[in-house]
């Protein structure tokens, strides 16, 4: 089993990171060098949190074979504690070999910080650049990070030049590249404990809120009020963009050297959009004819990334749309349901989707009824208080885990419990679902904030690909001092426990901080402690409370704007559902009647046609017969018809008589 497990967790890790961006990402639209970027980003976030309990256990087990190398009797340890016996050090199921782990760290810690400073934030500008060519995308992404790169390679310029003169420092590279790895992680870190301080309160309150039935409901009205208004904004916003096209492409014609790039943007137009131009638009006439103040190359720059962006932003909010009318017919559904005396679930609608036959045998309606009307609130309800429990042995480590005599982070009691009888596989669950339940908070609150229009990840395929990056390199950025804030709350990190043992192989990598002894001494161990601050504040929604005041509308219960966005959104699902109802009232009358009267009309139909085929032949035959003989005749009285026709006079409507019009007089000649 030797090095199996790592083997398996790094292809399940790869299927998860391509899973999930699968949801939020489009792999058909977007290009293909923004998912492999976005993928990789993800994949390396998530293999290091799935491979760091294995790193942990086969760091216990090293322990173990260096103590009992040093003592091979049992006797007292410096530390007081009893030195490990042969029986006791056997090797986990996990154990990874000597080697392995300092490379695969090194590989993937480095791989995922040129991502996040250097490969990604280009591939942001990249993508948002509305150039017509390679070049000129590549261009406009190194103008914009002419200042984000500038301003790094400043600072090291002068800390480089400070110690170069400096005479009392006297730094190696090893020592230099540990003060890049601080400096990263310090930042990573400050942004790391808001994150933690939002997720480990409001994932509970979530789950605890998720039973109540008509909380949700309140809830999707005013998403709904909210979307609607959003959604308003974004069909204006792309007819403005629309016409400025249309004036674009009708000014600039076949032959103008800049009609590629028009051509270029209306194939980003939505379809309606394109015909409606195409039907208007006269390539006729060379543009060398006419005298117009033609659009610049720039101007058509700006305007395709105008175009890209709208059609995004209106595609993403029509989707978003049609969920979230799903959700509120179901919740009413649900609602509906509660009371009924047969315990089947009835739906107003049935589903757009076709469902799977399994799912379809085992959930019945009456499954349906009893897990939606009963057990899934209690089920939200026992969920809800794991989840605090765990939130509340969190904060109380992040304000301990410090303490060493007597250790009072409860992640290090467990663990340490466990490494005295050497059970590994109790020592990779505990350290799986800590890191997992860290991660889970502070991961779910990159997929929950929204920074306005710029930043926002839609489900269902609905990401546009600067959003998509822009959470690589959040993941990047977060993901190591989480782990090294991990490795401290179970004391695992040397740093923190003041215990002369051998650290993880994901700790060597980062190297010893007693070079920058006020972040490891200071830093490090004091700043987590504001997670119990921003917990607090979280819990009575201080920050909600702020953004309502600040005018941008949050769902508060106590708030005359919510119960009028409500009521909004009541109104709108209202009219949305008998909208829906009349359409579905019409097909059932289309197939009933197609079902009742269908047959007979097509026996109808084809009487109809075999009889019209009968006349239409025996008229044939009958016109046929004579044609001989009138055929001059006819054709001359045509052309008689013809040239009277043409030489008729304008209609005189002041005639005393319908007689005195030339058309029938000439007619009666």
């Amino acid at each position: 089993m030797s090095g199996a497990a790592l083997g398996i967790e790094i292809v399940f890790v790869f299927f998860l990171a391509l899973f999930l961006l699968h949801r939020y990402g489009d792999f058909k639209k977007q290009h293909r060098l923004v998912i492999v970027a976005t993928l990789l980003a993800w994949y390396l976030c998530f293999l290091i949190v799935f491979i760091l309990p294995l790193d942990v256990s086969t760091t216990i087990y090293n322990r173990c074979k260096l103590a009992v190398n040093s003592s091979p009797a049992e006797s007292n340890g410096s530390d007081g504690t009893l030195a490990p016996s042969k029986q006791k050090c056997f090797k986990p199921w996990s154990y990874i070999p000597d080697g392995i782990m300092p490379i695969f760290w090194r590989v993937v810690y480095w791989t995922s910080q040129f991502l996040t400073w250097i490969l990604l934030p280009f591939m942001q500008s990249y993508a948002r650049s509305g150039g017509f060519s390679i070049t000129g995308k590549i261009k406009t992404a190194l103008i914009e990070n002419a200042i984000y790169y500038g301003t790094y390679l400043l600072i090291f310029g002068a800390f480089l030049i400070y110690v170069a003169v400096n005479p009392n420092f006297n730094l190696q590279w090893n020592q230099l590249q540990t003060i890049g790895i601080a400096a990263a992680n310090t930042w990573g870190l400050f942004l790391l404990v808001l994150l933690l301080g939002y997720g480990l309160v409001e994932i509970p309150r979530s789950h605890w809120n998720g039973a109540k039935r008509g909380y949700l409901l309140m809830k999707t009205y005013f998403k709904a009020a909210k979307l609607m208004t959003e959604k308003a904004d974004a069909e204006e916003n792309l007819e403005d963009i629309m016409e400025e096209v249309r004036k674009v492409s009708e000014s600039i014609k076949y032959n103008h050297p800049l009609r590629k790039c028009v051509d270029t943007i209306l194939k980003k137009c939505p379809t309606e959009y394109q015909e409606r131009m195409g039907r208007n638009m006269d390539d006729y006439e060379d543009f060398d004819e006419r005298q117009n103040n033609y659009p610049s190359e720039k101007s058509l720059v700006k305007l395709h990334k105008q175009v890209i962006y709208s059609v995004q932003r209106h595609r993403r909010t029509q989707v978003q749309w049609q969920i979230l009318l799903e959700q509120a017919f179901y919740l009413e559904d649900v609602a509906k349901n509660e009371t009924s005396a047969t315990r089947r679930f009835v739906h107003t609608f049935h589903s757009q989707e076709p469902e799977n036959k399994i799912i379809q045998y085992f959930y019945t309606p009456t499954v349906e009824w009893y897990w939606e009307c009963l057990l899934r609130p209690w089920f939200y309800r026992v969920l809800a208080v794991v989840l605090a429990t765990f939130s509340v042995i969190v904060v109380w480590s992040e304000c301990t885990f410090f303490s060493t005599e007597p250790v009072l982070s409860l992640f290090a009691v467990f663990i340490q419990l466990a490494e005295k009888t050497y059970n590994y596989i109790y020592i990779e669950m505990a350290c799986f679902l800590t890191i997992f339940f860290l991660s889970i908070c502070v991961y779910s609150t990159v997929f929950r904030i929204r920074v306005f229009n710029y930043y926002y990840l839609a489900s269902h395929h609905q990401t546009d690909a600067y959003s998509l990056l822009f959470s690589g390199m959040l993941f990047c950025r977060l993901t190591p001092p989480l782990c090294l804030n991990f490795l401290g709350l179970t004391h695992m990190d040397a740093t923190i426990s003041h215990r002369k043992t051998q650290p993880t192989a994901y700790t060597s990598i980062m190297g010893s901080m007693k070079v920058l002894s006020f972040i490891a001494d200071g830093f490090y161990i004091y700043y987590p402690m504001l997670v119990v601050i921003l917990c607090i504040a979280t819990y009575f929604s201080l920050g909600t409370r702020c953004l309502n005041l600040l005018g941008f509308q949050q769902f508060m219960g106590d708030s005359e704007m919510t119960s009028d966005l409500i009521d909004e959104g009541k109104e709108l699902i209202r009219r949305e559902k008998r909208k829906r109802q009349r359409q579905e009232e019409g097909e059932n009358r289309r197939r009933e009647w197609k079902e009742r009267y269908g047959n007979r009309d097509d026996s109808t139909r084809n009487r109809v046609v075999h009889t019209d085929q009968k006349e239409s032949s025996f008229s044939e035959a009958n016109t046929n017969r004579p044609l001989s003989k009138y055929t001059r005749s006819n054709g001359r009285t045509e052309r008689d018809r013809i040239e009277l026709l043409q030489d008729a006079e304008p209609l005189d409507f002041n005639a005393e008589s319908i007689s005195d019009d030339p058309l029938e007089s000439d007619a009666g000649r």
